[in-house]
């Protein structure tokens, strides 16, 4: 196992966390990297510092963000008008807290005696996912009365579930008169319906039909 850190030079004294990333792998018998990337301060600062972090990352690295992490990050997408991919968040594999909420995490540190480093540009608003953090997603609570966090995170994977399903629309195609051509939105909305339970069967054309038993999805030919 190798703990790396990543310095995007934002601000003052970044460069000094990577000690406490170093001691706590130390501690834990992990190897330890330190990498630094340039990210100017500027219009789209969360993405260009994100695309600039994966960059200095292994294809394979294994990220720590939590439950909490995937509902901010379900609502930016939502209010960015994305489609299906967008709503189901961020892919669960490499992914290993993702279950977890950001208490959790919190609460493990406090029983092994670690002390969470606090990036003082998580608390500025200038930023858009600081304000679903501290804004938006204070006010779904109190407005829903229960922890919505929770419930958007779920929602993201239920609609992953539903993506896999379907394959990119390429199983719906399979078998079809015309496989070279993905089916409409309210084809895909039928076939989710029964995905999730809300149908047992439905229609997909040509005569074939999908139906769920048992957990499963199957394509009747006619």
């Amino acid at each position: 196992m190798t703990a790396i850190h990543v310095d995007h030079g934002l601000r003052a004294g970044s460069a000094d966390d990577a000690e406490v990333v170093r001691a706590t792998a130390e501690r834990f018998g992990a190897r330890f990297e330190a990498r630094t990337v340039e990210v100017a301060l500027g219009p789209n600062v969360e993405a260009r510092a994100r695309a600039a972090r994966y960059a200095a990352l292994p294809p394979d690295v294994l990220t720590g963000h939590t439950a909490d992490d995937q509902a901010e990050t379900i609502l930016l997408n939502l209010v960015r008008g994305a489609g299906l991919d967008g709503l189901r968040g961020m892919p669960r594999a490499r992914r290993p807290l993702i279950q977890l909420r950001r208490s959790e995490t919190h609460a493990l540190c406090d029983q092994v005696g670690l002390t969470p480093v606090t990036d003082p540009m998580n608390a500025s608003h200038a930023l858009r996912r600081n304000r679903v953090r501290h804004e938006l997603l204070p006010l779904l609570d109190a407005i829903a009365c229960r922890d919505v966090a929770a419930v958007i995170s779920r929602q993201g994977d239920l609609l992953t579930d539903d993506a896999a399903l379907l394959d990119a629309r390429a199983w719906l195609r399979a078998g079809s008169d015309d496989e070279h051509h993905p089916p409409d939105a309210a084809t895909v909305e039928r076939v989710l319906a029964v995905a999730r339970g809300d149908a047992v069967a439905t229609d997909v054309g040509g005569g074939r039909r999908v139906t769920r038993s048992r957990g499963r999805l199957t394509i009747v030919n006619p």
